[in-house]
Order: C-alpha cells, then sequence, then structure tokens
C-alpha cells in the first residue's frame, strides 16, 4: 500500500487535525505526481460532500499552484527535460502558448489532460500565473462528483484498495461534460495554430 492509501485509510482517526492533514496531503501528492483519486474519494468517506469538496478544491488549487511554481521557477529545467520524455507534455505545452483562463478550464473539464500533466506543462509555458490559478475552477466538476461517490462507497479502507467508482447518471453527465469540453479545446487550439501560422515570421 503507497502512503497515501494508507493516510486515507487513517485520516479519521486524526480527529481535528484530519482536515489540515488531508490538505497538506494533497498538495504534497500533486507536487509528487501522484493521482488524487483516492484522496478525493477518501475526502467523500470522511467528511462528507459539504466539507470534503472545499478541502479537495483548496488541496488541488494549493498543489496545482506548487506544481507551477516549481516547474516555473525553482526547477524549470529540470522540469522541461523531465517532460521533454512525454510528448503529451510538449503538445501541451505547445498549445498553451498565448492561451488563457479559457483553454486552462476545458482542460480541466477534460478527461483527456492529466491533472498533475497540466500542471507542470503550464508551468513551463508562457500562460499566466493568474490565468493558471483562475482556471482550476475547471476541476469542480469532478471533484464534485468523486467526492459524493465517496459518500456513496463510506468505506476509506475499500477506497484505499482501489475500489471500483459508481457509474451512476452523474458520471455520464460528468463524461459527456468533458467530451463537450474536448471538443472545444480541439477547436480553440486548432483556431490559435492557425492563427500562428498566418502571421508573417522573420527569417
Amino acid at each position: 500500500m503507497n502512503p497515501f492509501a494508507e493516510l486515507a485509510t487513517r485520516l479519521d482517526q486524526f480527529g481535528p487535525w484530519a482536515p489540515a492533514l488531508f490538505v497538506a496531503a494533497y498538495v504534497v501528492g500533486t507536487v509528487a505526481f501522484v493521482p488524487g483519486t483516492i484522496l478525493t474519494l477518501t475526502a467523500g468517506a470522511v467528511f462528507g460532500v459539504g466539507r470534503g469538496v472545499p478541502l479537495v478544491f483548496t488541496g488541488a488549487v494549493l498543489g496545482s499552484s506548487a506544481a507551477f511554481g516549481v516547474a516555473r521557477g525553482l526547477a524549470r529545467r529540470h522540469v522541461a527535460r523531465w517532460l521533454a520524455r512525454d510528448p503529451r507534455a510538449l503538445a501541451l505545452a505547445n498549445a498553451l502558448e498565448g492561451q488563457g483562463f479559457k483553454i486552462i478550464v476545458l482542460m480541466h473539464l477534460s478527461p483527456l489532460i492529466p491533472y498533475n500533466l497540466l500542471n507542470y506543462a503550464c508551468g513551463i509555458s508562457t500562460i499566466r500565473f493568474r490565468d493558471f490559478l483562475l482556471g482550476t475552477i475547471g476541476m469542480l466538476p469532478l471533484i464534485v462528483l468523486y467526492t459524493y461517490y465517496g459518500k456513496v462507497i463510506g468505506d476509506v479502507a475499500a477506497i484505499a484498495t482501489g475500489t471500483a467508482v459508481p457509474r451512476g447518471p452523474a458520471y455520464y453527465v460528468a463524461l459527456g461534460l468533458g467530451l463537450v469540453a474536448t471538443i472545444a479545446l480541439t477547436v480553440v487550439i486548432t483556431r490559435a495554430a492557425k492563427k500562428a501560422l498566418a502571421q508573417p515570421h522573420d527569417r
């Protein structure tokens, strides 16, 4: 069992410190490229939807900002070399050039764009941090969905061991929203590419 799954099984034992510990774990996990699904589901099981959603969103925003900061400043060259091994990361970074808030929202909504990869790709791109931060609002639909499913499952131990996520109507609504976002994202990137190609370049 990985440390984050182990934490998930014990989170409800920390009493009043559990929310702060949860947010800190989410931040560290995001920077460390650990998928946040287990912790998001756990938030629903331990805190419920009303408390879980704000906690997950806080952890996700702080974690995204931390990963962005690492990529943008502290370890830019190292991160760039690391991401260069993944063609998806380079494609993301190129797509983000000259873009802003709108494309970040769409990327967060699209199921094809991994959350952790997006954070680092944004950091090595030229996108402004303000647009990146505002665009994190696009994470909310899936955060609400998986926190709710965590509440439905209600068993932290089962979540930590990789129990299947329920696929009710809300799941398929989110999937449809992601599909629409992916189509819109493709249109935005295509238009941006055509605009860039149409501009005169110095020889």
